[in-house]
């Protein structure tokens, strides 16, 4: 599994605006000078997440983006699934129920299933509050 510039340049985003949360929206073009990305590259990104109710956006002046819920309230795993799509390490795990004519009689679908859910686990359990936290006690945090 590698994870793409995207899924974390979302989840750099996602911190940078738990981090500055002030109540006040947050032009894009801080963000992406705060984190040295493109802001034409953060816009696609802001872009799904404001369409899967991420983040708040506003327009014009005074406006940008902010966080429709509290840094405790995402897990990295729900902004990975969002700009990564699926964990599952083979296809036959992508839906469930599992399709896959072998699945009875497949030797390896049992080791499979444990990378999968180790992969789920680990990132579910870890939310943006978490990732603020460790930030604060190293110093930076580079995603």
């Amino acid at each position: 599994m590698k994870i793409s510039t995207r899924g974390r340049y979302a989840i750099r985003v996602m911190l940078d605006l738990a981090e500055h949360n002030t109540g006040e929206y947050i032009p894009l073009m801080d963000i992406a000078k705060r984190q040295d990305i493109s802001e034409k590259y953060l816009e696609a990104i802001v872009a799904s997440l404001s369409k899967n109710g991420f983040v708040f956006s506003m327009r014009g002046k005074g406006g940008g983006y902010q966080l429709s819920r509290t840094p405790q309230e995402y897990t990295v795993g729900s902004i990975l699934r969002l700009t990564e799509g699926s964990f599952a390490p083979v296809a036959c795990l992508e839906n469930t129920p599992n399709k896959c004519e072998r699945a009875g009689s497949c030797k390896t679908l049992k080791m499979w299933e444990g990378a999968y859910k180790a992969i789920e686990d680990y990132f579910n359990g870890i939310t943006l509050q978490d990732l603020l936290e460790d930030a604060a006690d190293v110093g930076n945090y580079v995603i």
